[in-house]
């Protein structure tokens, strides 16, 4: 049954009747506006849109990955302040032949990555639309730490990552040459599998700066230089290629460098912490905070692609 014939308000009750209720909800979807607890007294906001064709394809991804994905995009940006997820807002816009069962399947999806970190969908709004679009806004709570921000990266800092990079990437390029396999980096690119804890624990450590790697290492390290006036150096040799994705890349005449470098959708974390710091567990050293501009590997310019650029690529 279409998303027209089911009409909004029972489409509405059948999302929210999947999507569950989280520790910091105390009124969730059912009023003109949800009631979420903040510990401390502040609130980490972040917002991601994806649109379909740009973002995510029906054909290449179940509804319920869409949702994954749409949700782990929030969150992994809440993490990377140091703080924990407490709530999803999503905003869905639907062509009105969309199967509501596609959109139910979409909720379960949003639903199951938020409980990895204690947080729910506690509102939204649906809307029609010839454009099947997809707006999260993701909530969280500091606990009473202070938030790490791009800016305080300062020369002799580690450089770290947790999570891994260049999957999603490497799942990328195998689903868009018309291949299903290797299903582990299709897989990837799917249902990104983010380290959500680890952005707290890095905070509890004293990390500098730290930032969700969506769109590119280098790319998003590059933010983190801009904000903190620094040079950043990678080290090419704390970066393993992973067997499969070897053999994928020899097979589809890619350097795996630049999935490993430049890919997004990961959504790992990469951090800095102060000279001599004891990284926290699931942290590993990449690379040191250099004077200078620009992200550098092995101490010389990254020539190859840098990351995703929305309005670019």
């Amino acid at each position: 049954m279409s998303v027209a014939r089911t009409g909004e308000f029972g489409l509405i009750e059948r999302v929210v009747a999947r999507l569950g209720t989280g520790p910091a909800t105390i009124i969730g979807p059912g009023d003109d506006a949800a009631l979420v607890t903040a510990s401390d007294g502040r609130v980490v906001a972040s917002t991601d849109v994806l649109v379909e064709g740009r973002h995510f394809r029906r054909d290449w991804a179940e509804a319920e990955d869409i949702g994954r994905r749409a949700a782990a995009a929030n969150l992994a940006d809440i993490a990377a302040m140091g703080a924990t997820a407490t709530a999803l807002l999503v905003g869905l816009c639907m062509p009105p032949d969309l199967d509501a069962a596609w959109a139910e399947q979409l909720a379960d999806g949003l639903a199951t990555e938020a409980a990895l970190v204690g947080a729910s969908v506690v509102g939204g709004d649906m809307t029609a639309s010839p454009t099947l679009t997809i707006a999260v806004t993701a909530l969280g709570d500091l606990h009473g730490l202070p938030p790490v921000l791009r800016s305080g990266a300062r020369p002799g800092d580690l450089v770290a990552l947790a999570g891994r990079v260049g999957y999603a990437a490497a799942g990328y390029t195998v689903l868009s040459r018309g291949f299903r396999t290797p299903k582990l980096l299709v897989e990837a690119y799917r249902r990104p599998v983010v380290p959500y804890a680890l952005g707290p624990a890095a905070g509890r450590a004293g990390a500098t700066a730290m930032i969700d790697v969506s769109d590119g290492l280098i790319a998003d390290l590059g933010h983190i230089a801009t904000a903190s006036k620094v040079g950043i150096n990678l080290n090419r040799s704390a970066f393993k290629v992973p067997e499969q994705m070897r053999d994928a890349a020899l097979a589809l005449g890619v350097d795996p460098y630049q999935w490993l470098l430049a890919g997004g959708d990961d959504h790992a974390l990469a951090a800095t912490f102060p000279p001599g710091s004891a990284l926290p567990d699931g942290w590993h050293f990449i690379g040191e905070v250099t004077d200078g501009t620009t992200v550098t590997v092995d101490s010389r310019p990254w020539y190859g692609p840098k990351g995703w650029d929305h309005f670019r690529a």
